[in-house]
């Protein structure tokens, strides 16, 4: 009777309210059975592991002037992140979920961004929870971000963030974020 009773009441509550309860076992399943077999491939890495090569000296204040250009909508700055394979490679992943992933990125060992399936409203994620939780916290790291209501695809999502590991050598090299639409998997 309990249950019965739990059960009526969450299904009269808001659906904010449900995807708080529910969306998580539905994003891990998608998680493992339609990210992960992507989620190393050499595309990614290789992008991965050269802009951490050629990143490897950078300090906090060139990191802020690069997140600055890239807020700033510098072209240049912008271009190089969703111009190459790597970006081509999500936003074919995002073309064949179907409508259930909204957006991709993937970062380096600053957290800045490397490719993305389109612009994100900055280029620096190292200082937000998607980077921290995931990065340093070593392979098998998993993120899961609130549903929120996403103004750009008019959907409720979630955003799903796990390091990025070079199969060869087994280092976390960066680390990648995917949003997807919540009300789609349950």
């Amino acid at each position: 009777m309990k249950r019965t009773i739990f059960a009526l009441a969450l299904a009269a509550m808001p659906a904010t309210v449900a995807y708080a309860v529910d969306y998580k076992p539905a994003m891990e399943g998608y998680l493992a059975s339609a990210i992960m077999p992507w989620a190393s491939d050499a595309t990614l890495v290789d992008a991965i592991a050269a802009q951490n090569a050629a990143n490897a000296g950078l300090d906090a204040a060139a990191i802020e002037a690069m997140d600055q250009k890239w807020r700033a909508g510098n072209s240049p700055t912008i271009d190089a992140v969703l111009g190459n394979a790597a970006a081509q490679f999500l936003r074919d992943r995002v073309a064949e979920s179907g409508g259930l992933i909204t957006e991709v990125f993937v970062m380096d060992m600053h957290g800045l961004n490397v490719a993305a399936s389109g612009v994100t409203s900055d280029m620096w994620q190292g200082d937000e929870a998607k980077f921290q939780e995931t990065y340093p916290k070593g392979a098998g790291a998993v993120h899961y971000g609130d549903v929120e209501f996403d103004e750009s695809s008019q959907s409720y999502q979630a955003q799903v963030s796990i390091p990025i590991v070079d199969p060869a050598s087994g280092d976390v090299i960066g680390a990648m974020t995917v949003g997807i639409v919540a009300d789609a998997l349950l």
